[in-house]
């Protein structure tokens, strides 16, 4: 069976790799349709992700079909079209226990810490899958992108009273908006990237957008969005980037919350007594998700009150990923979402 490895950083190569057993006891088997390339790929293909070991196969947004299921398993059966929950957790230390699986103390994500999806087949704990019998492969791969804006927005905590700043406006950014949204807040997002803030007014009907220049006069149009010229009470970092996450304490508004959900390996800092202190803010970080926000998320696109199709810009065939990939990383190209079609 073939498999696309990520040898050690900005060299992928296709590799072969036994067929997959049968499934023991709670695992399913699983052929894999579709991967959805994220933000946590990208940093790892350039050696940036600080959990990310190599050699690795990368792939943790994943549209599956159920093959075969091994005893005692009775979640999903033979056939079942599925999203993979692929943050697996130990079930036994203190994190687990208290119900906070996406932090477990001995966690592994697939395609990050553990052999993922780019490949045909694999095994997976069948508790990890989130089936559907209404949703297509796409949007199944599109579940777990959306997951990490659905707990960052669980972490904040806002209200229909409030507004909320989304950083960032990449794919994580993008699903932190899905789920401001749908909580009330006047949502308004920041970028450096013009073509990314309309997509946003475009596609995603977010009325308020701030061009991050360096005119230094972001924080006057910010206040302008806002229903009293207040800076909001919610701020969520989706960039992954230490300057901005070092900065954005300064567009919280008083008692604020700022949850970071972009990942750096840098040091953030921030100066406390002026800012931090003053405001009596909140610092909150937002790791992966919960498998509720999985069966949550599924739903809400199988009501409709989800749309993925504008998310997806890019799509690529299996054998090409090693000539594409690299493509991925130049902001130029306008990749929003790219699929992996696996035949």
């Amino acid at each position: 069976m073939k498999a696309i490895q990520l040898e050690q950083p900005r060299s992928f190569r296709i590799i072969d790799i036994p067929d997959p057993l049968p499934p023991k006891h709670g695992e399913a088997l699983v052929r894999v349709h579709r991967v959805g390339i994220c933000g946590t790929d990208i940093a790892g293909f350039l050696g940036k992700m600080p959990f990310f070991s190599y050699p690795r196969i990368p792939g943790h947004e994943l549209g599956v079909e159920v093959l075969e299921v091994g005893d005692g398993v009775t979640n999903v059966a033979k056939g079942d079209h599925c999203a993979v929950e692929p943050y697996i957790n130990c079930q036994h230390c203190s994190s687990c226990q208290r119900g906070h699986t996406n932090c477990c103390e001995n966690h592994q994500t697939l395609g990050v810490h553990c052999d993922g999806g780019l490949r045909p087949a694999f095994l997976v704990p069948a508790r990890k899958l989130h089936r559907s019998t209404q949703l297509n492969f796409d949007q199944l791969a599109l579940v777990e992108t959306l997951a990490i804006g659905c707990h960052a927005i669980n972490r904040g905590q806002p209200t229909a009273q409030q507004s909320l700043l989304v950083i960032g406006a990449g794919p994580i950014g993008l699903s932190v908006i899905e789920f401001a949204k749908l909580s009330g807040a006047n949502t308004i997002v920041m970028d450096i990237n013009a073509a990314r803030l309309e997509f946003c007014r475009r596609s995603m009907g977010i009325q308020h957008t701030v061009l991050l220049t360096q005119d230094g006069q972001e924080t006057d149009r910010l206040r302008a969005c806002t229903t009293d010229g207040s800076l909001p009470e919610i701020v969520v970092d989706a960039t992954g980037n230490h300057k901005s996450m070092s900065h954005a304490l300064n567009y919280c508004g008083f008692a604020g919350r700022l949850v970071y959900v972009g990942i750096t390996q840098q040091e953030v800092v921030f100066p406390h007594a002026p800012t931090m202190h003053r405001r009596e803010l909140t610092l909150l970080a937002s790791r992966n998700a919960l498998s509720q926000d999985f069966s949550r998320i599924i739903r809400l696109i199988e009501q409709g009150s989800i749309d993925t199709r504008p998310w997806i810009t890019h799509r690529t065939q299996f054998e090409d990923i090693p000539q594409i990939f690299p493509t991925y990383t130049d902001p130029e190209s306008g990749v929003i979402k790219a699929i992996v079609e696996i035949p």
